[in-house]
């Protein structure tokens, strides 16, 4: 049995990488039949995943909204190091609906005496920010052996840099968003080639003119 939850990181974006525009908008990207296939994954995950940017700016409910519906829905995580969740946010509104996780690195918890129906997981680095591996060994831990991350690029490049990606699924839309877009992945600090991680194609499909690329590490 693992020590840790497998991730799936899930993004979708333009052509050129890009998942809104300068502006931050982002709705849509892609097609309802692909939000419809992510909603299929969210699913069949134990748990869904994004990072606190992610809730301030869309206000999302997490759930997989599929038909007919899941029998359970995944678990709700937040990666929240100072716990900046809203009271007022969807996510916090509907916790007694289903499970929501706020992952933090704050000491200072007073937030669970207002937002009672929701979880706190102190996994911290340290140095005041969510430590990834801490985090999936705490999911794993509480009996979640699967998590969709759906970003955002910072939280994803975190997860990246620590190795803890086993699949992404790579949503594309035909449509080029340019350079002054919000880039899929946040900075790397990569210095060499050689530091890069690599990566195989294991299956790629059109959705009505979207296209899905499954990809998983390369191994040695």
């Amino acid at each position: 049995m693992s020590a840790r939850a497998s991730v799936t990181l899930k993004i979708a974006t333009s052509m050129d990488g890009r998942i809104a525009l300068a502006n931050g908008t982002s709705q849509w990207i892609t097609n309802s039949q692909s939000r419809a296939r992510s909603h299929q994954m969210r699913a069949e995950h134990d748990a869904v995943l994004v990072g606190i940017g992610t809730v301030l700016a869309d206000d999302p409910l997490l759930t997989a909204r599929i038909v007919p519906l899941p029998e359970r829905q995944p678990v709700r995580i937040v990666a929240d190091s100072r716990l900046r969740t809203p009271v007022t946010s969807r996510l916090v509104q509907s916790a007694s609906a289903g499970r929501v996780v706020l992952a933090h690195a704050a000491s200072n918890t007073s937030s669970a005496s207002v937002l009672r129906d929701v979880d706190h997981w102190a996994v911290g680095d340290g140095n005041g920010r969510v430590a990834p591996a801490e985090l999936v060994r705490r999911a794993r831990a509480e009996g979640i052996d699967s998590i969709f991350l759906e970003g955002g690029g910072t939280l994803a490049a975190s997860f990246l840099r620590e190795g803890l990606v086993d699949r992404i699924c790579w949503f594309r839309a035909p449509i080029i968003i340019g350079g002054d877009g919000i880039a899929a992945i946040g900075p790397l600090a990569l210095e060499t080639m050689a530091n890069t991680s690599r990566w195989t194609l294991a299956e790629r499909e059109l959705i009505s003119g979207d296209s899905l690329e499954i990809w998983e590490p390369l191994k040695d």
